[in-house]
């Protein structure tokens, strides 16, 4: 099964279980990025997960702001709230995708559904609550 067939897999495995921990999930395959999901999470519409399979794992990401909103003259503060908060983040890391600001989690390709749903939940959890603790970096 290549990576593309593997996403569309876990899509469907994931529609399928209506539910898990109370949270809902409604996956979306992002048209023209083969094997790319957006998910959302239960009542975090506004903060999708992208979630890709690779041959060795399996990635979600959660876009939280651009550098354009950092306010300039509070970045460097900011980087370092980031590493900060990093170590007490369970189950996710702080990075930055070209211009974006970013939480991200992995996993192996061989987790359960189980795994698979419980870091998709912690992930969302994790990304509204950084944007809580940054609200005063970002515009």
């Amino acid at each position: 099964m290549n990576t593309q067939d593997r996403t569309l897999h876990l899509a469907l495995r994931l529609t399928d279980l209506r539910a898990f921990e109370g949270y809902a999930f409604d996956c979306q395959p992002i048209p023209g990025e083969g094997g790319v999901l957006q998910i959302t999470v239960g009542d975090f519409e506004e903060m999708p997960i992208f979630l890709s399979v690779t041959d060795s794992q399996i990635l979600c990401v959660s876009y939280l702001f651009t550098e354009a909103e950092v306010l300039a003259d509070k970045r460097s503060r900011m980087v370092e709230e980031m590493l900060e908060l990093n170590i007490a983040m369970p189950l996710s890391s702080f990075a930055k995708i070209g211009e974006r600001f970013v939480v991200f989690g992995a996993l192996s390709v061989h987790s359960s559904i189980e795994d698979i749903c419980h870091e998709l939940i912690t992930l969302a959890e994790n990304a509204a609550e950084a944007l809580v603790a940054l609200e005063e970096f970002i515009r």
